[in-house]
C-alpha cells in the first residue's frame, strides 16, 4: 500500500474511531471465520485493534462443527431438527465441555496471543445466562431459551480492560445445563448491556433480493420492512432467525446490528471503520 493510499484509509478511519471510543460492539462469532486460521487470524488482529482505539468488545461464539466433529468421535449420531441440534442429556455434556472448554479457551489464547486482553467464560458463571427449555412441537431436549441476562460479569471484565469471550451454555434453577443458539444468546446480551453495535458473522453477504445472486445485497434494512420482506419470500429459510435477531436487538434499544460476510478478511473492520461498510445494517 503507497503511503498516500495507506494515509487516506486512516483518515477515512478516524471520525468512526471517534464515534466507537467507549462504546461497546457484540460480535457473535462463527462460521468460516471460525474454522479458517487465515479468517481466524485477521478476526483476532480486528479485535485487539478495536481495544487499542478505544472500543469495548464482547465476543460470543459457538461452536457446532466442533461438537459434531467430538460426538462422531465418541459415536454419537448429531441430529438437527429445523436447524436445531437435538441436545440429549450425554449430547448436552459433550456441547458443554466442547463449548465452554475446548472452543472457548482456545479462542481465548488466540486473542491474548495476538496481543489483546481477552477472558473466557460461559453463560454459567456467575448465573450470567439463565434459560428454560424450549418448547416447541418436537422435543429438542437440552436446548434453552434464555429468559435472564445477568451482566454483571461481563460489564466487570470490560470495565477491567478484558474482551469476554462467551460461550453460549446457560442455566436454570434447578441445576440443568442447556444449550443455546449463539445469534440468538449475542442479541440479549447487547440488548442487556446497552451495546452501540450487533455484528452476527456468517458465510454469506448479508440480506440479498435475490437469494441466489451475491450481487443483489441490500445493504440496509428499517426493522419496520422485515415483515413484508418475509412476506414476499426475500427473508426466508435460515435467514429468518438471524434477521429476527437482529429486530429484536434494535427494539431492545440497540442502536445498529449487522448481518456481515465473515469469509472477507478484516469484515469487522470494514464494517465499523470505512464509509462503504459491509453486509446487511439493520436500524
Amino acid at each position: 500500500m503507497d503511503s498516500s493510499l495507506t494515509a487516506k484509509v486512516l483518515t477515512q478511519a478516524m471520525p468512526y474511531i471517534q464515534k466507537y471510543a467507549g462504546e461497546t460492539i457484540v460480535v457473535k462469532y462463527g462460521g468460516n471465520a471460525m474454522l479458517n486460521e487465515d479468517l481466524k487470524a485477521a478476526v483476532m488482529s480486528d479485535i485487539v485493534l478495536m481495544q487499542l482505539v478505544g472500543v469495548n468488545v464482547v465476543l460470543v461464539h459457538g461452536g457446532g462443527p466442533e461438537i459434531s466433529s467430538m460426538l462422531k468421535r465418541v459415536g454419537i449420531e448429531s441430529k438437527f431438527i429445523n436447524g436445531m441440534r437435538v441436545t440429549d442429556k450425554e449430547t448436552m455434556d459433550i456441547v458443554q465441555q466442547v463449548l465452554a472448554g475446548k472452543v472457548n479457551k482456545s479462542l481465548t489464547q488466540h486473542l491474548n496471543h495476538a496481543g489483546g486482553k481477552a477472558i473466557g467464560l460461559c453463560g454459567l458463571d456467575s448465573n450470567m445466562l439463565m434459560a428454560e427449555k424450549m418448547v416447541t412441537g418436537d422435543d429438542l431436549g437440552y436446548v434453552g431459551e434464555i429468559t435472564e441476562v445477568n451482566s454483571e460479569v461481563i460489564n466487570d471484565a470490560i470495565s477491567d480492560g478484558y474482551v469476554p469471550i462467551i460461550a453460549t451454555v446457560a442455566g436454570d434453577y434447578k441445576g440443568n445445563v442447556y444449550n443455546i443458539n449463539a445469534d440468538i444468546a449475542a442479541a440479549h446480551i447487547a440488548s442487556k448491556i446497552g451495546a452501540k453495535k450487533l455484528i452476527l458473522m456468517t458465510d454469506i453477504r448479508g440480506l440479498l433480493q435475490d437469494k441466489d445472486d451475491e450481487d443483489s445485497l441490500i445493504s440496509v434494512v428499517n426493522v419496520s420492512e422485515v415483515s413484508q420482506l418475509k412476506r414476499e419470500g426475500i427473508i426466508s429459510g435460515g435467514m429468518i432467525p438471524k434477521i429476527d435477531c437482529c429486530v429484536e436487538a434494535v427494539r431492545q434499544g440497540v442502536s445498529r446490528a449487522h448481518i456481515i460476510d465473515g469469509r472477507i478478511e478484516h469484515s469487522i473492520l470494514i464494517e465499523l471503520f470505512s464509509d462503504e461498510g459491509i453486509g446487511t445494517m439493520f436500524y
